[in-house]
């Protein structure tokens, strides 16, 4: 598993988790920020991984408008939680991470789809993800 991978379940981890207990992603960057530094092996995945969260925190209302736009059919409170959480890491590393080609985004979001949520889930994340790519083009 690559240090990028590894930032993204970290990240995944940290968004999910906020979501989970109502805590606000600052707070939630925070103590995992105080964790990090206690560990210095988890250092190369912590730097990106705090990217992310700080990166969907930022435009969390911008990332939350794009899901709302172009989800069919649903509103983002009927997503689970873990889909919410990569899909929001997927739009930021699309619009808002250039270092990262879209394919890549997508790819490592569909991954974590089919890895961490429900069978229906990869499908979901990739053509929503998907949608999202080709209006930037």
């Amino acid at each position: 598993m690559s240090a990028r991978t590894k930032a993204r379940k970290r990240a995944l981890d940290l968004l999910y988790g906020a979501d989970l207990r109502s805590e606000t992603l600052s707070d939630a960057i925070a103590t995992a920020a105080d964790r990090a530094a206690a560990e210095p092996r988890r250092a190369a995945s912590w730097e990106y991984a705090r990217e992310i969260a700080e990166g969907v925190a930022e435009h969390a209302s911008e990332i939350d408008e794009l899901i709302e736009t172009y989800m069919q059919g649903w509103t983002i409170s009927r997503m689970p939680a873990i889909d919410r959480a990569i899909v929001r890491i997927g739009i930021w590393e699309l619009m808002y991470n250039p270092a990262v080609p879209d394919g890549v985004a997508i790819s490592e979001a569909v991954a974590a789809a089919r890895t961490y949520s429900t069978d229906d889930s990869a499908g979901f994340v990739n053509g929503l993800l998907g949608r999202i790519a080709q209006t930037r083009v």
